[in-house]
C-alpha cells in the first residue's frame, strides 16, 4: 500500500494544497474551541504589550490543522511566516541562513519538529531563548565563537509525536497545545464551508455523509469532498445529494465509519490469521507488507479511537466491535483477551 494514494490518509498530499479553503482568521476556524480560546488570549496579550508571540508548539494526529493554525497566527499578528520542516534542515548552516533572514516579529514554522537533528537543535536553543546565533569562525586553534544578535521572532512547531521532541526543545516552547479529532457537527460545518468556497451545490444529507466518513479529520473531509464533487459532475447533475455522496464514497471503498481497504485488511489479518490476537505489531506489518511505523502512526490511531483495536502487553487484539463491523461473529473469549 502506498500511503500517498489512500483517500482517507491524514498525511498531506500535493492535491491538498488548496489554500483558498483554509481559514485566515481565528474566528473563521471551526472546532478546537479550547485551543482557539487560549490562542485568542495569547494573541491579544502579545498585541497589548507590543511584543512577538511566545513560542508555540502544536501536537496531535496529522490533518487536524496545525499548519493552518500557524498561518492564522501570522495573519492575526500581521507578520510574515517562514515555513520549513525538520527533515529539510539538514545542517546547522541551513538553520542559520533561515534565522538571519527573519525580521522582528516574524514566525518560523517548523513542521515535524521532532525530526530536527541534534546539531541543528543545539543552534536553535539559544536562538529561541536568547535570540542569538552562535557561530564558529575558522578551524583548529584559530577558531573563535561569535554571537550574532537576532530580532525577536516566534517559533511555531508542529509534531505528530510529542514524545519524540527532546525535553530541552520542548521546554523552550512557552505554549503547548494538543489538537484532537473533530466532532461530527464541526466536520459538517467544515464540509459545508468548503463546498461553498468551491462553488459546489450540496444538500445537508450529502454534507452529513461526507462528514461522517471523514474520520474526524478536516484534511480527509476536504479530499473526500473533491472526489464526491467529481463524481457528482460526471455521474450526477453536479449537485451533491445523499445518494450521490454514498455512491461516490462506496466507489472509493470508504465505508460508513470511514474505514478503507487498508484498515479492513489490518483488522482481517488480526482476526482471520491470528484468531483475533494478541499479535505483535511487527507480525501485523509483515503480514500486510507494510512498515511497522506506518501501521502504528497511520492505521492504528483511528482503529483505536473507534474501539476496534486494543493494545495489550501481549500485542494487538481485535475487539468484538471490529468483528461485528466486518460481519463476523466474535469468539466467546474475545473479552478475556483484552485483560
Amino acid at each position: 500500500m502506498e500511503e500517498k494514494r489512500r483517500v482517507v490518509s491524514p498525511q498531506a498530499q500535493p492535491t491538498d494544497r488548496d489554500y483558498a479553503l483554509r481559514p485566515q482568521r481565528l474566528h473563521d476556524l471551526i472546532g478546537q474551541e479550547s485551543v482557539k480560546e487560549n490562542l485568542a488570549i495569547l494573541i491579544a496579550a502579545a498585541k497589548k504589550r507590543g511584543e512577538p508571540l511566545d513560542h508555540v508548539l502544536f501536537y496531535g494526529p496529522p490533518g487536524l490543522g496545525k499548519t493552518t493554525l500557524a498561518h492564522i497566527l501570522a495573519h492575526e499578528m500581521g507578520v510574515d511566516i517562514k515555513v520549513t520542516s525538520g527533515p529539510a534542515i539538514e545542517r546547522p548552516g541551513d538553520l542559520a541562513a533561515i534565522l538571519t533572514n527573519l525580521r522582528a516579529g516574524d514566525i518560523l514554522f517548523i513542521d515535524e519538529v521532532h525530526r530536527l537533528g541534534r546539531a541543528v537543535e543545539e543552534i536553535l536553543y539559544p536562538a529561541m531563548e536568547d535570540f542569538a546565533l552562535d557561530i564558529v569562525i575558522g578551524k583548529g586553534p584559530a577558531a573563535r565563537s561569535v554571537r550574532l544578535r537576532l530580532p525577536r521572532f516566534t517559533v511555531v512547531g508542529a509534531t505528530t509525536r510529542l514524545a519524540l521532541v527532546t525535553a530541552p526543545l520542548r521546554a523552550r516552547f512557552g505554549a503547548v497545545y494538543r489538537l484532537d479529532f473533530y466532532s461530527h457537527e464541526a466536520m459538517e460545518q467544515i464540509v459545508e464551508r468548503a463546498a461553498a468556497a468551491l462553488g459546489v451545490e450540496a444538500e445537508p444529507g450529502g454534507i452529513a455523509e461526507i462528514a461522517r466518513r471523514a474520520r474526524g479529520t478536516p484534511r480527509v473531509a476536504l479530499r473526500l469532498l473533491r472526489r464526491v464533487r467529481d463524481f457528482a459532475q460526471v455521474r450526477g447533475e453536479g449537485k451533491i445529494t445523499l445518494q450521490i455522496a454514498r455512491q461516490a464514497l462506496d466507489l472509493l471503498n470508504v465505508d460508513p465509519l470511514g474505514l478503507d481497504e487498508v484498515d479492513r485488511r489490518v483488522l482481517r489479518t488480526i482476526i482471520e490469521k491470528y484468531h483475533g490476537g494478541p499479535v505483535g505489531l511487527s507480525t501485523i506489518a509483515a503480514s500486510v507488507s507494510e512498515a511497522p511505523d506506518t501501521i502504528m502512526e497511520v492505521v492504528e490511531p483511528y482503529l483505536l479511537r473507534l474501539g476496534f483495536l486494543e493494545r495489550t502487553a501481549q500485542g494487538r487484539v481485535a475487539t468484538a466491535a471490529a468483528y461485528h463491523h466486518l460481519g463476523l461473529t466474535p469468539p466467546e473469549d474475545a473479552q478475556k483477551r483484552l485483560l
